[in-house]
């Protein structure tokens, strides 16, 4: 049975993730092209964002492990703000990356700390069993904020994107106000000074449990190149509605077509979990994610947005599916920092693959790049399994 408190944080936590992913300014690629960048010049932007987010995210993560989760999230939208009154005002490529820093620190200190708060709450009743409902929730949360406030985007296209930087400027308001809310256990205040560990110490901890444990390292390495070719599609799947000249209420048709089966691919997770083992779900995953990108072949505009909708469920099922396996092997003192890891890992994968996939998709094209990035996953995977067979041979 939960305790109120315990009730409380896990509303609050839900509000703040609806602020703070509400969807509003994912049409950022389309924002950045009215604006004149090239997409070589998009890529380098969320390069640079990446970049930061590796520098960051460790970091971030033990100041949530040593300060506390609330003071961590209201930063994190502080930065948010900071990054919001930057794109309303700038008009040089290097005001574009400065926003796109901040946007990556407040990212970065979110990261991680939603669920990790959401788990220490549950530690706290001893009721950790429902965390696979509770990451369901919050993800299901994140999908529809995300996706409502992009629906909300689409009504401002072609000439009015701008708008949509007030509207987040004024949702990540409300957020630190939610985020105030929080009381979690732990905080700086739920031990002495002197019983506190230090910086040093949450990251020695942290490394040798990622040492002890390559189960860990392996899902964060397939969690971050499975989510660094899903993410790139997604973005750069704009520059194609745009090129085919969608109309918004199109793109809004697209979109909340992706809303829905994304809530449906993150409610059918945990029963997924019941019944398929760990390894069955990722294999399952990669060659869903293979089918789909080598489709993209087909060239047909039809077609393209129908692998579109697949690879958003996929990457909607991978957020739950991952959370509750890191958080089942993760302790309590090094969660928001192994948390942090994983999402560091992922802005690792992007921070090369996004200015790449840009450039080529400038020289041969969108299907030609993407079909291509299946057919090297399909190699890759088969090159390990042929490992897999010789070793247990």
């Amino acid at each position: 049975m939960l305790s109120p408190i315990t009730r409380r944080n896990l509303c609050l936590s839900y509000g703040y993730a609806a602020c703070a992913f509400f969807g509003i300014t994912t049409l950022w690629v389309i924002f950045l092209q009215q604006q004149g960048l090239s997409l070589v010049e998009i890529g380098l932007c969320e390069s640079v964002f990446h970049l930061t987010s590796f520098l960051s995210e460790v970091p971030s993560g033990i100041l949530a492990d040593r300060f506390g989760y609330r003071s961590v999230l209201v930063g994190s939208r502080l930065m948010a703000i900071s990054h919001a009154i930057i794109m309303l005002t700038a008009h040089s490529l290097t005001w574009f990356i400065v926003a796109f820093i901040l946007q990556a620190w407040a990212y970065n200190l979110q990261s991680g700390t939603i669920a990790a708060a959401q788990y220490d709450s549950l530690v706290t009743d001893q009721a950790t069993q429902h965390y696979p409902r509770v990451t369901t929730t919050l993800n299901t949360t994140i999908e529809l904020a995300d996706t409502i406030g992009v629906v909300l985007a689409g009504w401002f296209l072609p000439n009015h994107l701008i708008t949509t930087y007030w509207l987040y400027l004024i949702v990540a308001a409300i957020a630190i106000v939610t985020a105030s809310w929080l009381h979690v256990s732990h905080t700086p205040s739920a031990t002495s000074s002197a019983e506190q560990p230090t910086l040093h110490q949450i990251l020695i901890a942290a490394g040798h449990l990622l040492i002890a444990q390559p189960r860990l390292r392996t899902l964060m390495v397939f969690d971050a190149l499975f989510s660094a070719l899903g993410t790139t599609y997604y973005y750069y799947f704009q520059t194609v509605m745009t090129a085919h000249h969608f109309s918004g209420a199109l793109i809004t048709t697209v979109l909340i077509s992706g809303m829905i089966l994304n809530i449906l691919a993150i409610q059918i997770t945990p029963w997924l979990q019941r019944h398929q083992t760990q390894r069955q779900l990722l294999v399952k995953l990669c060659l869903g994610l293979v089918i789909a990108l080598l489709s993209t072949f087909g060239h047909a505009i039809g077609l393209l947005v129908i692998i579109y909708l697949v690879i958003n469920s996929l990457m909607a099922m991978i957020e739950p599916l991952f959370s509750n396996y890191y958080n089942q092997l993760i302790s309590n003192g090094q969660r928001a920092t192994l948390l942090s890891v994983a999402s560091m890992a992922f802005s690792l994968a992007m921070v090369g693959s996004f200015p790449l996939i840009g450039w080529l998709i400038q020289m041969v094209g969108f299907t030609v790049t993407f079909g291509s990035c299946g057919l090297l996953t399909l190699m890759t995977l088969l090159g390990i399994y042929r490992y897999e067979f010789h070793t247990v041979n």
